[in-house]
């Protein structure tokens, strides 16, 4: 068993590893989003440099394994280029051999449970990843979400989140929230979670002016740094957070250590 009381969390939405830098690139490569391209592969492993530091990553926009990726489930490549022993992916949409849109979670300790769960949508395909680290009344609970883009369903989900997270003392809640700081601090279902004392914009990742990436966590963690990550391979940046867990939480089984 491993001790370790220091965190470090990142969360970032990866676009299917398309390298986007200025809005025209939304229209001049749409057609990335469909098939395949050449510096996908050389992007996605750039991308796992970014995360190789770091403890638990939670991932959005990625692909299973279709056409659009050459068949590559992006989430368990970037683990492996990453060494990430843990890693789960959560299938959102099919699209047929199009896209096998999805999300994910790398981790560097064993997760005793991991779990999926389906979003409040009016458009089905939104998801969560549910992971617990440890004894159930005094683990770490950790929960990846990537939600809608309409502030309806947002605060619905936001509150099925918060339902999720219940009594649980120890609980981090991080992905693409889609909704800005003052709407995450502001809403009612969140009130028993911190997370950047100010705005951190992460979009566009080009010039960013949107807080839409977020990392929120229960008091009994202390937060020691939050930062946006300075990496252009996407639409967005990635949204990095160092904690302290209580003295008495363990997180077991590191190989890597």
């Amino acid at each position: 068993m491993t001790e370790r009381h220091h965190l470090k969390l990142l969360t970032y939405n990866i676009q299917v590893g398309i390298e986007t830098s200025r809005y025209h690139h939304y229209v001049t490569r749409a057609w990335r989003y469909a098939l395949p391209f050449r510096s996908r592969h050389e992007n996605l492993n750039r991308i796992a440099q970014i995360l190789a530091p770091y403890d638990l990553v939670a991932l959005q926009e990625t692909d299973a394994g279709s056409l659009r990726s050459n068949y590559v489930d992006q989430v368990a490549h970037l683990a492996e280029q990453a060494g990430f022993p843990y890693w789960h992916t959560r299938i959102n949409r099919r699209l047929g051999r199009w896209a096998r849109h999805s999300m994910g979670l790398l981790s560097r300790y064993r997760p005793t449970e991991v779990r999926e769960g389906s979003l409040p949508s009016r458009i089905p395909g939104r998801g969560a990843l549910i992971a617990r680290f440890g004894e159930e009344t005094e683990g770490l609970l950790v929960i990846v979400a990537h939600l809608s883009l309409d502030r309806r369903s947002q605060a619905n989900q936001l509150a099925f989140l918060s339902s999720m997270i219940g009594n649980n003392p120890h609980a981090i809640l991080m992905g693409d929230l889609n909704c800005s700081w003052d709407a995450v601090r502001n809403h009612h279902a969140l009130a028993g979670l911190r997370g950047s004392p100010h705005p951190l914009p992460s979009y566009p990742s080009w010039r960013p002016t949107r807080s839409l990436d977020h990392i929120l966590v229960t008091p009994s963690l202390d937060i020691q740094h939050t930062q946006v990550v300075s990496h252009v391979a996407s639409d967005l940046l990635p949204l990095a957070m160092h904690a302290t867990l209580p003295q008495h939480l363990r997180l077991s089984d590191d190989p890597t250590s």
